[in-house]
């Protein structure tokens, strides 16, 4: 059995971050995406654009690291948006009304 796999990248301008995920987000995957989050509020980011080009599946422990990490980033006055998903990840959003406040 293979363990899903998430790459993580993280490209800085300024007070801006670009966090290019790429893999699979599920509960094996998710705290790699909270703490990446986490590192650029506590860097001081002020704003955090998410591309989820390349994500091929994101499940509901996805969401709840993402709508987690707009709510503390609200907090601080951040911007969080994420860019690009999947039909299916685009689904789960409208679904759960959590595009209105992610993209």
């Amino acid at each position: 059995m293979t363990l899903p796999q998430l790459n993580i990248y993280r490209h800085d301008r300024g007070t801006r971050a670009l966090i290019t995920l790429a893999g699979e987000i599920n509960p094996v995957t998710a705290p790699q995406v909270r703490t990446a989050l986490e590192r650029c509020l506590n860097d001081g980011i002020t704003t955090i654009d998410v591309d989820l080009t390349t994500v091929s599946l994101c499940d509901t422990s996805g969401l709840r690291v993402f709508l987690d990490a707009s709510r503390h980033a609200a907090e601080t006055h951040t911007s969080l948006q994420l860019h690009y998903p999947s039909p299916q990840t685009a689904r789960l959003l409208a679904d759960t009304g959590s595009d209105r406040v992610l993209l």
